[in-house]
């Protein structure tokens, strides 16, 4: 009931759907049980006279009567599976909803933290499985308690003898069952979601990454944690399986000998002298009646697996809606310009005790444009991350024109602040709305900011100009070009703050200078972060800051940190030496 208790919680007034198929249920299992009791009347009436029939004068009587009852059972179930489906498509879309809903108050770090694949199975997958629990299943545990409490009450009203030979096979098959259900089936039901999971989210990474992976012929190291997360999922299924075969194979050889336990009883009654004619009404009762413990039991074992089936997707829903959300306040505080300020930062990623950023202390002033260079791995991206606020600050402030980041509304702060990423995604729509993704933009203002962005040649190379459809008959960008059209975004959206994370990554040598021109563009009288690994992108930058593990250790223009001779100058040769580095000819 605490699943159920859950998933009421979406509810709303549909819950009273739900109640109502699960009477519905409970009145079908009663009428559809009805129909052997009138069966067992007509037995005992023809056998009673056998063997002049026509004296069996009630025998059709209690025909009709078993009919009307099946028919009854089967119009309420229907009805019962009515109200149930129509609460459960209601409560899947609202956990669906709920789940998405509170995916967008979470910090944008979670979705770097958490593989799109395992989200897509969480949100989809929990909340159909639940569908299926509520429309079907609940409803059917419902008949199926109704039936067993029928079922043991007939065993021993009719005949105690036969009543207990079909106890003691019940008996033998519900101990095989209890191994297969018992405490164990929980953690065992989790570990096979957890494996899907994974080999989801491996499937969804390892395509995603495909075109990376053929660029650098790395097809066999890459697939390998795919193939591992295929391995472990096998290795899971084939031992449960495994575990499982024994117990199952009695609990079905013994729900099904129940025919023969009666036969043996039958002949054991025989054999001590009771009356054959007397015993048979009894025996055919037994006979027409016990398969339905055996069909009972069946889905007694289901119903168990999917309640806790159910159990599991209501709890990685709740995995999903029990993340910590941002809060934002409702109002924002004037900011006096767009100075960037780090005060005392230091910042671990939830779950995690170490610092990756450790007490950064530094002062963007307006309009200015600042490097931030390393070693990977040093904490440039994370810095640079948590100004957005991608994930929040663990001690210190950011301020934004002396406003803490946490006291702006988040349309304003979101407003301030324009990204480019190294990783970059274009949706497979037209170039137009790509560059104007999220704007209500003309025509004239697109077009305007792909200029800037230096996107021309990229538009007029085909035919259907901005109406080109991204990812359709063979449309496809180069890694530059992509990051050109991210670049066109950015200028389209004109915020006072810039953040280019590596934005050149991909660009080759004629690309990386329409991005130079378009970055120049973009970032006039912008307070503009740059984190960058070709240095030669960043040597007339105002400021350039050195981290490493998480703490500034340098800061300075390129000629000043050229003369302290420290990390910086070591770098600098050493990229000098690779810009410089030209193949040899054989020996």
């Amino acid at each position: 009931m605490s699943v159920l208790k859950s998933l009421f919680a979406y509810a709303g007034r549909h819950k009273y759907l739900t109640m109502l198929s699960l009477l519905f249920s409970l009145i079908s299992a009663v009428f559809l049980l009805m129909p052997f009791l009138w069966i067992w009347k007509v037995v005992e009436e023809v056998l009673k006279v056998y063997p002049d029939f026509t004296q069996a004068a009630d025998a059709a009587k209690y025909g009709w009567y078993a009919l009307f009852c099946a028919a009854a059972g089967i119009l309420i179930y229907v009805v019962s599976l009515l109200c149930s489906h129509l609460a459960a498509f209601r409560i899947a879309s609202n956990m669906r909803k709920a789940a998405m809903h509170h995916v967008v108050t979470l910090p944008l770090g979670y979705f770097s933290k958490e593989g799109s694949g395992k989200l897509r199975k969480i949100i989809d997958e929990s909340a159909a499985s639940t569908e299926t629990y509520l429309a079907h299943q609940l409803p059917d545990s419902v008949q199926l308690m109704t039936t067993i409490v029928v079922v043991f009450v007939c065993l021993f009203v009719f005949n105690w003898r036969f009543g207990v030979a079909a106890f003691a096979a019940l008996l033998f098959a519900f101990l095989n069952m209890m191994k297969m259900v018992g405490s164990g089936l929980q953690q065992s039901m989790k570990a096979y979601m957890d494996a899907l999971e994974r080999m989801s989210n491996e499937a969804v990474e390892y395509i995603r990454g495909i075109p990376v992976v053929k660029t650098f012929q790395q097809t066999v190291y890459s697939f390998e944690r795919f193939y591992q997360a295929i391995k472990k999922y096998e290795k899971f299924s084939l031992g449960y399986t495994i575990q499982m075969r024994m117990p199952m194979t009695l609990f079905t050889t013994m729900i099904n000998s129940i025919f023969a336990f009666l036969i043996g009883t039958m002949i054991l009654l025989l054999t001590y002298g009771f009356d054959g004619r007397a015993l048979m009404p009894d025996f055919l009762f037994y006979v027409i009646f016990t398969p339905i413990v055996a069909v009972t039991a069946n889905k007694m074992m289901f119903a168990s697996e999917n309640n806790m089936l159910a159990k599991d997707a209501v709890e990685r829903i709740e995995s999903i809606t029990k993340e910590e959300s941002f809060l934002y306040p409702k109002t924002s505080q004037n900011m006096k310009n767009h100075d960037v300020e780090f005060d005392h930062v230091s910042f671990a990623y939830p779950g995690s005790t170490a610092e990756v950023i450790r007490d950064v202390s530094l002062k963007i002033r307006e309009n200015t444009t600042v490097a931030f260079v390393g070693k990977s791995g040093g904490g440039k991206s994370t810095l640079v991350s948590l100004i957005p606020r991608f994930y929040d600050v663990t001690k210190g402030a950011i301020r934004i024109g002396g406003v803490n980041v946490k006291d702006l509304e988040e349309d304003t702060l979101m407003d301030q602040i324009s990204f480019v990423f190294q990783d970059h995604h274009l949706l497979k729509k037209s170039l137009r709305e790509n560059i104007r993704l999220g704007f209500d933009a003309e025509d004239q203002e697109v077009l305007k900011a792909a200029k800037k962005a230096q996107c021309m040649d990229i538009i007029e190379k085909f035919s259907q100009g901005l109406d080109t459809e991204i990812g359709s008959k063979g449309v496809y960008l180069s890694g530059g070009e992509t990051q050109r059209v991210t670049l066109a975004r950015a200028i389209l959206k004109n915020a006072p703050i810039l953040l280019l994370d590596e934005a050149t990554a991909y660009a080759d040598s004629d690309n990386e200078l329409q991005m130079q021109k378009a970055i120049m563009e973009l970032s006039k009288n912008k307070t503009t972060i740059m984190i960058a690994h070709r240095l030669s992108t960043i040597v007339n930058v105002d400021c350039i800051y050195v981290m490493d593990e998480g703490r500034i250790i340098e800061q300075g223009s390129h000629k000043e940190l050229l003369k302290m001779d420290g990390e910086y100058a070591r770098m600098w040769r050493q990229y000098s030496q690779s810009v410089d580095w030209k193949v040899g000819e054989r020996a």
